[in-house]
C-alpha cells in the first residue's frame, strides 16, 4: 500500500501550514520543527527597509534632475531606482511576514500557557 509522501500517513498539522496551506508534500529530510531565524530577519528588515526606500527616493530624484550628457545617465539612474524600489518593496513585505509570524507564534504561546 502506498504511503502519503511527507506526512508518514498523518494529516498535516494546520498550525504548521502557511496562508495557502501546504501546497507540496514534504519530500526532503528537513526536520518537522524547522524554523527560520525570525529575529535575524526582523533586524535585517528593520535595517535595510529604510536604506532601500532612501536609495529609491534619491535615485528617482537624481534621475529626474539628470541632464542628457550627465554621467551616470538618467537611464542608468532610473535602472538603479527601479532596483532600489523593488528591494524596498521586498523588504517591506518580508518585514510584514516576519511581524505576522512573530505575532502568530506569540498567540500560539499564549494559548498553550492558558491551557496549563
Amino acid at each position: 500500500m502506498a504511503e502519503r509522501a511527507g506526512g508518514g500517513g498523518r494529516a498535516p498539522d494546520p498550525d504548521r501550514e502557511g496562508i495557502l496551506g501546504r501546497i507540496l508534500p514534504r519530500t526532503g529530510t528537513e526536520p518537522l520543527t524547522a524554523r527560520s531565524a525570525l529575529k535575524l530577519r526582523l533586524i535585517l528588515s528593520l535595517l535595510f527597509t529604510p536604506l532601500f526606500v532612501a536609495g529609491a527616493v534619491i535615485f528617482w530624484i537624481w534621475s529626474g534632475r539628470a541632464a542628457p550628457d550627465d554621467v551616470p545617465s538618467a537611464d542608468s539612474l532610473r535602472t538603479l531606482a527601479w532596483i532600489s524600489t523593488g528591494l524596498a518593496v521586498f523588504a517591506v513585505l518580508d518585514l510584514a511576514v516576519v511581524l505576522w509570524r512573530i505575532s502568530r507564534a506569540r498567540r500560539a504561546g499564549d494559548a498553550t500557557v492558558r491551557q496549563r
